[in-house]
């Protein structure tokens, strides 16, 4: 890793904010988009850059804003990654955070997150707080080829549990589903019912498929070659230089998604789930609105 002074560090607007900390990442997900070409990478992916002064440029940003919102981390890159476990910066964002008033929405695919559970705790009771957990494939030795270095999905579904008994509020990301691979009613039946056990908001889910482009392409092609060899020829066949890679069985996962949903009471539709995750509650506006009066 190495460090860096960034200098800015929320995105957005309209009381919705999104933040990295990080830039790259050290899971080694076969399949991450993050490593496309078109997000200008000037280092090795895995050598994450820091943003050491995140959290001064946090709360310089938040201080100065008259009204609250929710403020979003991990879409690029996991807030809890290895480095975050020595470094803390992440953490210490979610102090400013809480200490302002302010919502958080937080996407990661690693149980690090347990440590700060009491953070996130008082964030939720406070304003709102939502953890979003990526899940993909059940079947943890499949997992370990797919996402090497970072704890397997049984692992995630706990720290989903962990979160409902503290009653914060969950969404799943059932992205990305990679054909030929992990696209098998087994897999995502077994999936969604460890969210409707798990109490889980919503899921979201853009099809049952993946995206590729250049950079991420060859990624995920070696590691095709690597772990199921002939698999990129199929791909190529099937799919050319295609930015939009659908499973064969699409129609038939997505059907079940929803009905899976429906019956259980969680939201569906992406767009559903990001208004919830972006809005803050009403008392919370209604408190903005008081103080701006007083």
């Amino acid at each position: 890793m190495h460090f860096v002074d960034a200098k800015g560090i929320l995105t957005g607007s309209g009381g919705a904010w999104g933040m990295n900390i990080y830039r790259g990442c050290t899971h080694g997900c076969v399949y991450c988009d993050s490593r496309s070409l078109c997000y200008r990478f000037t280092h090795l992916f895995e050598d994450v850059e820091v943003k050491q002064n995140a959290p001064e440029l946090l709360e310089r940003a938040l201080r100065s804003k008259r009204r609250r919102g929710m403020i979003g981390t991990g879409s690029m890159s996991d807030p809890y990654m290895h480095c975050e476990e020595k470094l803390g910066l992440t953490r210490r964002c979610l102090e400013i955070i809480h200490k302002y008033g302010f919502g958080a929405a937080i996407q990661t695919k690693s149980d690090l997150i347990l440590r700060d559970i009491d953070l996130l705790d008082a964030i939720s009771r406070d304003a709102k707080c939502v953890v979003q957990m990526t899940l993909t494939t059940w079947d943890s030795a499949l997992c370990k080829k797919l996402e090497p270095n970072v704890c397997d999905t049984q692992r995630r579904v706990e720290v989903l549990e962990a979160m409902r008994a503290r009653g914060i509020p969950t969404i799943v990301w059932l992205t990305p589903i990679l054909p030929f691979i992990n696209d098998t009613e087994e897999n995502v039946a077994a999936i969604l019912d460890a969210c409707v056990k798990a109490g889980v908001k919503g899921i979201v889910c853009f099809g049952m498929g993946l995206t590729l482009r250049e950079g991420d392409r060859e990624y995920y092609y070696a590691a095709l070659d690597r772990h199921f060899p002939g698999l990129k020829a199929r791909y190529i066949r099937r799919y050319g230089n295609a930015y939009d890679v659908q499973s064969p069985d699409a129609d038939r996962l997505m059907a079940l998604l929803r009905r899976i949903c429906a019956e259980n009471g969680m939201l569906s539709d992406p767009d559903e789930c990001f208004r919830y995750m972006r809005t803050l509650p009403e008392r919370e506006r209604q408190m903005d609105m008081f103080e701006l009066m007083s």
